[in-house]
């Protein structure tokens, strides 16, 4: 009997023991994924934030920071100091079409503080059009050389808000010296210069010739001497710049031997100064 009691109190405790080692141990569990739902909702609520912190940054930073093209545009002064076979990105105005042709054109522009001459640049004929003179444009181009003349290559182009137009700088005094390609390409004049002789293919005395050997004919370019103070130059009447309807063409043609002119032009330069002559006016 008593056995029999001792069993039967041994058989509770063991229940009892073991229905205490459940509950604790299910608490444990339940204790760990409470943990663990509030550990995931604190990463999605700093996900979260994170995310809209990024985002105000993200949208403050592309308010704020300019246009990378807008920041690439060069002074003339950076653009004089830029390497050869450099890219640049210049803004200045239409101060002469030389010629368009196979969708490219060739112009002279100009700012306040210099002169950039842009070779066979990718133009539409419709976008031609729009390169008025003094229209301001953007072009985005290489910097190159030939035969001493700086130009922009390869280039792209848009026309944006803004005219100017260059007053002819007399250079006149500067012919000659070192500091005359400092105003290449520029809208330049010359003043009481006279006409010199030109020999033809013939050796006869002329006050001009077609092409530089005299080769040429009507509607090539015109090549003639001019002198002052005892030196002698040679300019130019570019027939794509000015072709044989324009008025300095005309104007060349009449010129005598002994003439003293008036000239305009752009500064050119091929193997030393060799102006463009836009303008005669004889004295």
């Amino acid at each position: 009997m008593k056995k029999c009691i001792i069993a039967i109190l041994s058989v509770s405790m063991l229940l009892a023991m073991t229905g205490c080692k459940k509950d604790e141990t299910t608490k444990a569990t339940e204790g760990t994924t409470t943990a663990a739902e509030s550990t995931e909702a604190s990463f999605e609520e700093s996900t979260e934030a994170s995310s809209e912190d990024t985002s105000d940054t993200e949208a403050t930073t592309s308010e704020e920071a300019p246009s990378s093209e807008a920041a690439s545009v060069m002074s003339y002064a950076d653009y004089a100091a830029a390497e050869l076979e450099s890219e640049v990105t210049i803004e200045a105005y239409v101060q002469g079409k030389q010629s368009w042709w196979d969708d490219k054109a060739t112009v002279y522009l100009q700012d306040e503080d210099g002169a950039y001459f842009c070779y066979n640049m990718a133009c539409s004929e419709a976008d031609y059009a729009k390169l008025t003179d003094g229209q301001k444009i953007r072009v985005h181009g290489f910097k190159s050389e030939w035969s001493g003349e700086v130009e922009i290559v390869d280039a792209t182009f848009e026309v944006i808000d803004g005219t100017w137009t260059a007053t002819p700088v007399d250079v006149t005094a500067d012919l000659g010296t070192d500091d005359l390609i400092n105003k290449q390409n520029q809208l330049v004049s010359f003043t009481g210069m006279k006409v010199e002789a030109s020999k033809d293919a013939n050796g006869n005395d002329v006050a001009f010739l077609y092409k530089w050997d005299g080769s040429g004919e009507e509607g090539d370019d015109l090549y003639f001497n001019v002198s002052v103070n005892g030196q002698t130059y040679n300019f130019t009447v570019e027939s794509y710049l000015c072709d044989k309807d324009s008025e300095v063409y005309k104007a060349v043609k009449e010129l005598k031997i002994g003439d003293t002119v008036d000239m305009e032009g752009f500064l050119y330069w091929y193997e030393g100064a060799n102006p463009h002559i836009t303008k005669v006016t004889v004295k």
